[in-house]
């Protein structure tokens, strides 16, 4: 059966210092003539998933896309906007952040497929994601209610609007209970998805060493676990990232089967366990000659020359959309 796909096509990635890494500047043109092929033989536009967010310096009126910046122009033939909203306010902004929203909304409403709200808001520890800023719950629910308000003002009942984050397991399995006691019914009345970010065999390996059934038992765990006891069993669960990268003991090749392996799961679960979408990070390296794990994402290096993988999340694109 079908699910939608898309992609991050940029290149700059947030390390786990808090970092962003990046190198030679996104082309383009390069990222279109990519973004075609991987297209060729596709039942359906791809997704371009893309960054932005609000801070205490930008303030609620900076809406530029941060990455990839040439965001719109890659939203062409019929591709839409999966649009993270990220919240980075060390002064506890809400307000400031539902208005960001809603400009957001009102700016790029009509190629927006997709809207997220916050990024990572369970994961603490790191500045370049939100969850290491304070009022975070507070925050997505602002958030939701926002988007969705604005979205029906602005005629643009087409946009999705929900919130993601990363596994969830220990004391942080109930981040989504308390997010649905904060917000009541108004949260889990206007969530049309719940995202999920997962990178089975990156920072730790696998059991076993079955990527299959590891992806599958965490989506099984998700939905009946976490999302379920939550009152959000329903709605569909989105892979809103996924990736593996290249470089010391980690082979193009192995690269590619991980891929393979990740998005035939996916795929396999698609209708018993309401998998809607999967999404890549990401296109191209950010530093092919960096010497870190978070410089090597890409299924193409930074000069935008393909590795297997490439080849591989084109033929799945092609059978699975």
């Amino acid at each position: 059966m079908a699910i939608g796909f898309g992609l991050y096509p940029g290149s700059a990635c947030g390390d786990d210092a808090g970092h962003i890494v990046s190198g030679r500047p996104d082309d383009r043109s390069q990222i279109l003539r990519a973004l075609d092929a991987l297209e060729a033989d596709a039942r359906s536009p791809l997704l371009v998933r893309a960054y932005t967010k609000f801070s205490d310096e930008r303030g609620p009126d900076a809406t530029d896309i941060l990455t990839p910046p040439d965001a719109l122009d890659l939203a062409v033939g019929g591709r839409t906007l999966d649009l993270v909203a990220q919240y980075q306010s060390r002064a506890a902004d809400v307000d400031g952040y539902a208005l960001f929203v809603r400009q957001l909304v009102r700016r790029y409403g009509a190629i927006t497929a997709t809207l997220q709200i916050t990024e990572e808001p369970n994961a603490r520890g790191n500045a370049v994601l939100d969850g290491d800023y304070p009022e975070i719950l507070r925050a997505i629910v602002a958030g939701v209610a926002a988007a969705t308000d604005q979205a029906r003002a602005s005629g643009f009942g087409h946009i999705q609007v929900g919130v993601n984050t990363t596994p969830l397991f220990g004391p942080s399995r109930t981040f989504y209970d308390e997010l649905v006691a904060l917000g009541g019914g108004r949260v889990a009345e206007d969530l049309a998805y719940v995202g999920l970010d997962m990178f089975p065999d990156v920072f730790r390996p696998v059991p076993g060493g079955d990527i299959r059934a590891a992806v599958r038992g965490l989506l099984a765990y998700h939905r009946h676990e976490v999302l379920a006891p939550a009152g959000l069993g329903l709605l569909p669960i989105r892979i809103t990232e996924h990736g593996w990268p290249t470089g010391d003991g980690r082979s193009p090749a192995r690269q590619a089967e991980v891929l393979r392996d990740v998005i035939e799961a996916v795929a396999s679960a698609h209708e018993e366990l309401n998998v809607a979408a999967y999404e890549l990070f990401s296109l191209r390296d950010a530093d092919s000659h960096g010497r870190g794990l978070y410089h090597h994402f890409g299924i193409m290096t930074d000069t935008y020359r393909p590795k297997p993988a490439f080849e591989v999340f084109q033929r799945l694109i092609a059978d699975h959309s």
